[in-house]
């Protein structure tokens, strides 16, 4: 153990100086908080050497970092175990980056090593196909999200009991890829199944509960069903309540869900009393730069918005751009998000250049982030179609819906609200040519 100083007071020299003084007490080897702390992060950090530090470097988010030390080590690597193992663990770094063409690549890399020496559905490589599927589930490409899940989950049934919560794990995750697909009743399968488990394997207040009553509020928002989504979200919010601290920041992610419920239904002063209970505690629990912090500010300009408070909605989702430019590369899909939000507001103040330079920053940063039949670039389309349409330039507008509608084709179920949107939108722009 390094030398390790216990924080006691802090105290500033003066009022004009910058400076302060702090009172440090060095540790003794029985202390037993410290030494709780020591054995936590050798539970979550195993390995030794240079492998471990790597693990922790991931744990902590030193992305950067990781990447060098483990591309140093991939050099050095003399055997094919350690290629598979760097391999997987540059998938993981990739994915954090939000850079998921090249996680897919180093997790393929792995799989394809470990392929050599073991049957397709060896319990080893669960770990790699659910890591594979979490990456195309990022991209878009819900198809093949599906196909590793499902080898995931056809290991796992196998070699787990019934009720083992990695396998409610493996059900959540191909439920979210179904609930992003449009098929509800799929993603509601999975949810309960996950949920089942996690009622018979867990206690009562255990937050894998929330999580999953989380998972079925969210399906049934999305349907339409505000009065289940309430229930769901609420239930959720009563066992994190009983089992978090007051500023946890999932209690700020049950605040914020049940603020997208009320702004659904269009209750905007409900919506804002929650959504801004969740950001008090994100604002407490976070780091001023953190992600989360910018969706908060993203759902509250969003309520303005529709409100058509447009001077305050630019305020806000401005706050959650100038994060996620600090805190993200600058390739990724949450900076286009921003941008977008920001061009629908400009689109709704009628000044159409600027939702233009917005919404086209936003499918710059699309294409280069993500794969040509992701939804999220069918939304970049739509939108900058929208402001062509009021702008009156139709030949504009439906050639872009038209590229919306293509690619919502291609990677939703034909039943999608997306597609009929779509489709709406595109025959109203030729009622007008």
């Amino acid at each position: 153990m390094h030398t390790v100083f216990r924080i006691g007071d802090i105290r500033k020299l003066d009022k004009k100086s910058p400076l302060y003084e702090v009172d440090l007490k060095l540790t003794s080897d029985d202390d037993q908080q410290l030494r709780q702390l020591t054995d936590r992060i050798r539970e979550e950090v195993n390995g030794t050497g240079w492998y471990r530090m790597g693990q922790l470097l991931l744990k902590i988010r030193q992305l950067d970092k990781a990447e060098e030390l483990y591309t140093a080590l991939l050099e050095q690597a003399s055997n094919d175990s350690d290629k598979a193992y760097i391999y997987h663990q540059l998938g993981m770094m990739k994915n954090g980056k939000g850079q998921y063409t090249e996680a897919a690549s180093f997790y393929e890399m792995c799989l394809k090593i470990e392929r050599k020496t073991l049957p397709e559905d060896h319990p080893s490589l669960a770990n790699i196909y659910n890591n594979i599927g979490g990456v195309y589930y990022n991209t878009g490409d819900y198809s093949k999200a599906v196909k590793f899940y499902e080898k995931t989950i056809k290991i796992k049934e196998k070699a787990l009991s019934p009720n083992d919560p990695d396998l409610a794990l493996s059900y959540n995750n191909i439920g979210q890829v179904y609930n992003n697909m449009g098929d509800y009743s799929k993603a509601l399968e999975f949810f309960e199944k996950s949920l089942k488990i996690y009622e018979k394997a867990l206690p009562p207040n255990h937050p894998l509960l929330a999580a999953s009553y989380n998972n079925i509020g969210a399906v049934y928002n999305t349907m339409g069903d505000y009065s289940k989504a309430l229930k769901f979200f609420e239930k959720s919010l009563k066992v994190r309540e009983k089992a978090l601290p007051s500023n946890h920041p999932d209690l700020a992610q049950s605040y914020n869900n049940i603020g997208q419920v009320y702004n659904d239904m269009g209750d905007y002063s409900k919506a804002l009393e929650f959504y801004e209970k969740s950001l008090k505690i994100r604002e407490k629990a976070l780091l001023p730069n953190h992600p989360d912090l910018a969706t908060s500010y993203d759902n509250i300009g969003g309520v303005y918005n529709n409100m058509g408070d447009y001077s305050k909605a630019l305020e806000f989702y401005e706050k959650s751009l100038k994060i996620r430019e600090k805190a993200l590369p600058s390739n990724h899909p949450s900076l286009a998000t921003s941008y977008n939000n920001i061009g629908g507001v400009y689109n709704n103040m009628g000044d159409y250049s600027k939702a233009l330079e917005c919404h086209e920053k936003s499918l710059k940063i699309s294409e280069k982030a993500l794969p040509p039949n992701h939804p999220d670039l069918a939304y970049s389309y739509n939108n900058i179609g929208g402001v062509y349409g009021d702008m009156g330039n139709y030949s504009k507008a439906l050639s872009f819906l038209e590229k919306a509608l293509s690619i919502f084709q291609k990677s939703l179920p034909p039943n999608h609200p997306n597609i009929k949107r779509v489709k709406n939108s595109i025959d109203n722009v030729k009622k007008e040519m």
